[in-house]
């Protein structure tokens, strides 16, 4: 009897046993990390000559670089949910940075949350038995809204919730599971200009506090990858680098001191002063970098690497103030426009993709996509079905069977701000629409590029292709849906009726 006990139980330890190493081998762990307006040719591995990035550049050839691929829209808020939800900008409930609240703590209010009900990446896979972690910038509501991490399907967060406060590194707290995390810094105001007349050391000084957000971010981010090595995973990394201020630790501004002729910044364009805005920024980017690198080892370590796919990517394109200067920098390479922007500059952006063993290692993609295929691809990956979105699933190229890769009949952008913005990729042609809101979509014409022998964006083929127009206008017309505040509303549902 006791025997037959201690085989039964032997047996069911056995199938246990298989059946978890059966879920993790079916499961891989997904790691996804974000940067905050990151441009397209501001890392090595897209061409950047004076910033080092060497851990993204091993990631790279680790996995795949896609040359074409896009964020879904060209800020921040709206590009995040579209991320976590599938779908583009004429379908999305967050089209724009609709702000919450001011910049003091006190009036501390985010932006627009993710309503209840919605459907996210981190949901999905908590279906099939994920853990999920989210450290870094959300921007999709506040700790006693609908929009929290904690109820958009993550089972651990440290955030910056608003991204008003993101502005500044070194904020006065974060956000755990929903509950303020007092930082060792002083209340700053880092919209505060100096005088280039009168500025001292001390006066930039103002802008270095104690503990560095993103060290903290990062440290339990990684605490997380060890608690849950046994189990699969889903870890959201939206890092808030290199989105201005320009502030990084001091020993990442050293690396870069004296390399570069360059001025003080004195804030006149807004977010904090520095002594060294170009060493700044690539200070920041390098961080970042680190950073990437301290996840990778994090994963060897523990002897995950087979069993990870790690993946990379920006919300939008370089951002235009602050001290930063893209063309130093050639932070979007030849491509026409920056953040805030529909052209190639402002949503192209860089996507690296590493899973070794299944993604093949030195290998460039140019299939065209966005980041709305994100959470298909994601459903792919972890055997799920997921039918309304509008992505599709980017595994066939990730795995290289590119003849069972299924094409975009065409990537769509709304984009709300900014006059009210509209772009159609349709194979080669690019259609930009400006000024919208402004306007009236019947008096904006449409430009037309053709990206195979134009990616500058720099001769509207319009007058030569009506045909093309009439394609574009009855794809505006099946895409857009009403948005569900009137601010976001700038197209009239009727335009192509004569």
């Amino acid at each position: 009897m006791i025997r037959n006990l201690n085989i039964c139980t032997l047996l069911s330890l056995f199938f246990a046993i298989g059946n978890i190493y059966a879920q993790r081998s079916t499961k891989p762990n997904i790691i996804y990390i974000y940067a905050d307006d990151l441009g397209y040719g501001e890392i090595e591995p897209y061409g950047q000559q004076k910033i080092k990035t060497p851990n993204l550049l091993k990631l790279a050839e680790k996995g795949m670089t896609f040359t074409q691929h896009y964020a879904s829209t060209p800020v921040c808020a709206p590009s995040r949910a579209m991320l976590m939800t599938g779908k583009h900008g004429g379908h999305a409930y967050i089209r724009g940075n609709y702000e919450l609240g001011g910049f003091p703590d006190s009036l501390e209010g985010g932006q627009m949350p993710l309503p209840e009900g919605t459907l996210t990446i981190p949901k999905m896979l908590k279906q099939i038995g994920y853990r999920t972690a989210m450290a870094g910038k959300w921007g999709l509501g506040m700790n006693n809204t609908p929009g929290s991490p904690l109820r958009q399907g993550f089972d651990y967060y440290i955030s910056v919730l608003d991204q008003k406060q993101a502005h500044n590194f070194y904020p006065t707290h974060l956000w755990e599971n929903d509950v303020r995390l007092t930082l060792n810094n002083p209340v700053m105001d880092v919209h505060k200009a100096l005088n280039p007349a009168t500025a001292t050391d001390a006066d930039f000084d103002y802008y270095i506090g104690k503990e560095y957000a993103t060290d903290i971010m990062a440290e339990k981010a990684l605490k997380f990858i060890s608690e849950n090595k046994e189990q699969p995973f889903f870890l959201y990394l939206p890092f808030t680098q290199p989105h201005v201020s320009l502030q990084a630790p001091q020993e990442y501004i050293d690396m870069y001191k004296g390399v570069f002729d360059e001025k003080p910044y004195y804030g006149q364009q807004g977010y904090a002063s520095t002594k060294y805005p170009y060493a700044t920024y690539a200070a920041m980017i390098t961080y970042l970098d680190a950073q990437v690198g301290k996840i990778m080892n994090r994963i060897s370590d523990l002897g995950l690497d087979e069993n990870t796919i790690i993946m990379f990517s920006s919300d939008n394109g370089t951002t235009f103030n602050g001290g930063v200067n893209p063309k130093f920098f050639r932070s979007v390479g030849d491509l026409r426009g920056l953040k805030m922007d529909v052209f190639e500059g402002g949503i192209r952006v860089p996507f690296i993709a590493s899973w070794p063993g299944n993604i093949s290692a030195g290998v460039k993609s140019d299939f065209a996509s966005a980041q709305y295929d994100i959470m298909a691809t994601i459903a792919a990956v972890t055997g799920q079905k997921i039918e309304n979105t509008d992505g599709i699933s980017l595994l066939p190229t990730l795995l290289g069977k590119t003849d069972e890769q299924q094409d975009h009949d065409f990537l769509y952008w709304e984009y709300p701000e900014n006059g009210g913005q509209i772009a159609i990729r349709l194979g080669k042609w690019k259609a930009v629409k400006l000024d919208v809101r402004k306007k009236g979509y019947s008096r904006t014409p449409w430009m037309i590029f053709d990206l195979e022998n134009d990616r500058k964006e720099e001769h509207d083929l319009a007058a030569q292709h009506p045909e093309l127009i009439k394609k574009f206008d009855t794809i505006v017309d099946h895409q857009h849906q009403p948005a569900h505040i009137k601010e976001w509303e700038f197209i009239n549902p009727k335009f192509t009726k004569k």
